[in-house]
């Protein structure tokens, strides 16, 4: 792929706290104004993969708020979320992609079925992709959660997914709302032939997890109990303070501990929203397990960060690898994605190192050329 010819970057949630720190950092780095840390698509891994440059990346995206991204990111930097006088070096980046967000929805009193909220996004993102984004868009699903839906109703996510594939593009969802998993979206993916990949980014808690519990598995230490508490604030904290939406992120923390472990464990993961922490998060777990002869032991860990600043150069990541992945006649569940997400689609391991093992796969055939 070219990095002269723009490449479009379409997320859902363009106003959140996630969405406008991928921006600005984007620019930031592309800028030289910061290192790349935290990309794996920087790094000499994917040397050679022809990715779409930093530089080449084309924001917009769909969102319910009206507050611009200029004036987002300066909370950001207040929050200390982003550096202090970032949202004055790269405004001009900013504007330029709150110039390219549409209204999404459904909103309240908005009386368009399904289908025509469907075509309605589906269009928005054709225009976008049309005008700015020769080398081609996906689609990046980093708004808030939203409870597993119910019925044949497709909640917004899978609105959203749905106009993706109308309008041809790559998808990922970084949440673990259900987007394309509604069963009606089932026909219409396989007939698109288009990559995607998902759901919800690891980017603390559950990163650790994926780590640890292999590690216990492979000493042959008896897990007694694992449990979790995240403590955050922000738009996260405020949606998952829904029971329902907070059951459908926690679905996936605890699967990866019966996935690394091979049984499932007593214990669950506690969120409580403490909107004074803002985009900073504190997760705690606590371990008990077996040693040699029944020796009871406990591990405890803490991880405190911002969940904005850990998923943006994910998000950046996955947006050049599916671009790529497009380009190259991947179709399909990107498993080897999985290295990503708390809930990967598609077959592959739970573990991090075998899931890193699964991305370098991934990055050999996307440097020699290879399609699925």
């Amino acid at each position: 792929m070219s990095t002269s010819r723009p490449a479009g970057v379409w997320l859902i949630g363009a106003r959140g706290s996630v969405a406008t720190t991928v921006v600005a950092g984007c620019a930031a780095i592309s800028a030289g104004l910061h290192p790349p840390i935290g990309m794996l698509t920087e790094t000499a891994l994917f040397a050679d993969c022809d990715l779409p440059g930093l530089s080449s990346l084309v924001f917009g995206g769909h969102d319910t708020l009206d507050c611009p991204l200029p004036k987002r990111a300066e909370e950001l930097a207040a929050g200390g979320v982003l550096p202090y006088g970032l949202p004055a070096a790269v405004a001009a980046e900013l504007s330029a992609a709150d110039s390219e967000i549409a209204p999404g929805g459904p909103l309240p009193h908005d009386d368009r079925d399904e289908q025509e909220l469907i075509e309605a996004f589906a269009a928005d993102i054709r225009d976008f992709a049309a005008r700015r984004a020769q080398a081609g868009t996906v689609v990046v699903n980093v708004a808030s959660t939203e409870p597993a839906a119910e019925g044949d109703t497709l909640p917004p996510s899978s609105l959203y997914a749905a106009a993706a594939l109308r309008a041809g593009c790559p998808y990922v969802n970084f949440t673990p709302s259900t987007g394309l998993h509604h069963p009606s979206l089932a026909a219409p993916l396989a007939r698109s032939g288009l990559p995607y990949a998902g759901r919800d980014g690891k980017t603390g808690q559950t990163l650790l997890r994926s780590v640890l519990g292999p590690m216990f598995a492979q000493r042959a230490l008896a897990v007694r109990a694992w449990s979790g508490t995240n403590l955050l604030g922000g738009g996260d904290g405020a949606a998952l303070a829904d029971p329902a939406a907070a059951a459908a992120k926690n679905a996936g923390k605890e699967r990866v501990l019966a996935d690394t472990l091979g049984t499932p464990v007593q214990g669950e993961v506690h969120i409580d929203d403490v909107p004074a922490l803002g985009d900073w998060k504190t997760a705690w777990d606590h371990i008990a397990f077996d040693g040699f002869l029944g020796t009871r032991m406990i591990l405890q860990t803490i991880w405190q960060g911002c969940d904005s600043a850990l998923a943006a150069p994910l998000v950046l990541d996955l947006a050049r690898l599916m671009l790529r992945a497009r380009e190259a006649g991947v179709s399909g569940a990107v498993s080897e994605l999985g290295f990503y997400f708390k809930d990967p689609v598609g077959e592959g391991a739970a573990g991090l190192g075998e899931q890193y093992a699964a991305l370098r796969d991934l990055a050999a055939r996307l440097r020699v050329g290879e399609t699925r």
